[in-house]
C-alpha cells in the first residue's frame, strides 16, 4: 500500500522534506516507526505524536490509512 508521509516542524528540519511516499508493508504504526528511525538517525532524538488519517493514534494501531503524519509537540496556551 502507498502512503504519504508528513513531517511538520521539527521533525521536517531532521527528514529534510515536508512530505514523502512510501510503499509500506508494515502492519503496525510502530513497525513504520522503526523504518523510519533507521532511515533518519535523529527522528529517535524527537518527541511526536503520530495521526493516521488526521485522527491521532497510539504505535500499535493498524496501518489502514493513506496518510500518517509525524506531529511534533505545539505551543499553545
Amino acid at each position: 500500500m502507498l502512503v504519504t508521509i508528513k513531517y511538520l516542524g521539527q521533525i521536517a528540519e531532521v527528514t529534510q522534506k515536508e512530505t514523502e511516499n512510501l510503499e509500506v508493508t508494515d502492519q503496525v504504526i510502530s513497525e513504520l516507526i522503526d523504518r523510519l528511525h533507521s532511515k533518519y538517525e535523529l527522528l529517535k532524538t524527537k518527541d511526536f505524536q503520530i495521526a493516521q488519517n488526521q485522527e491521532l493514534v497510539p504505535l500499535d494501531t493498524k496501518i489502514t490509512g493513506d496518510e500518517i503524519a509525524l506531529l511534533p509537540p505545539f505551543a499553545g496556551g
